[in-house]
């Protein structure tokens, strides 16, 4: 669940659909809580789906790639809609920043590991979830040394599943040209680095704004 500032900008949360969307939760009595836990289940099974298409063959390998991308971007809506329901839908809870961050790196670990196993490169997919989680601690540690949530890239976690969700459907690309796992290889990789980068920049900016003067932009 979000708790009401240093929320993550997103411009899907002003569209027609998610405000209904949200309102239908709200009226049903789901929690926002409970949509953070949902992302948690969401995250296994996109894991479990990247790591089953490794080991699959033929025909069956297409439904799972196919289940891996659904699952991270239904992972992506759970973290859309239990903000929305929290602050627009007025179900804040004393625990809800516990199950804002919690359950995403619960799903950052499940979906990486699952497809670094997935490809038979479990070091890479252990990488990517470690770097991954890392960027979201420092976004953290900055909150909690009194500095704004910095949620900048260049592979903030919108970034990193888009990333992951087209490599799992570009993937079913890869007979074209006799390949295998390599789109997913390459995704992973981008990932590691990408929130390597991201993991820098937000330290740097940290440091810069906790060495301005009060009142005043980091320069």
């Amino acid at each position: 669940m979000t708790t009401g500032s240093d929320r993550r900008p997103l411009a899907s949360r002003n569209t027609g659909w998610a405000r209904a969307a949200a309102r239908r939760l709200t009226s049903a009595g789901i929690t926002p809580n409970q949509i953070s836990i949902a992302s948690i289940a969401m995250g296994v099974l996109a894991g479990a789906s990247f790591w089953g298409a490794g080991l699959a063959d033929g025909w069956l390998r297409i439904p799972l790639l196919i289940a891996a991308a659904l699952f991270c971007q239904l992972r992506l809506l759970c973290n859309l809609f239990d903000g929305m329901v929290a602050i627009e839908g007025g179900k804040q809870s004393r625990d809800g920043a516990f199950w804002n961050e919690f359950p995403d790196r619960i799903a950052d670990l499940a979906i990486f590991v699952g497809a670094g196993y997935g490809i038979g490169m479990p070091g890479l997919g252990w990488a990517a979830a470690a770097l991954a989680i890392l960027t979201a601690y420092t976004r953290e540690l900055g909150r909690a040394c009194g500095a704004a949530a910095d949620f900048s890239g260049p592979l903030a976690k919108q970034h990193r599943m888009a990333t992951i969700t087209a490599a799992g459907l570009l993937s079913l690309l890869e007979p074209l040209w006799k390949g295998r796992d390599d789109v997913l290889t390459a995704a992973l990789w981008i990932i590691a680095i990408g929130s390597a980068i991201t993991v820098f920049r937000r330290a740097m900016r940290l440091v810069e704004a906790l060495r301005s003067p009060p009142g005043l932009p980091p320069q």
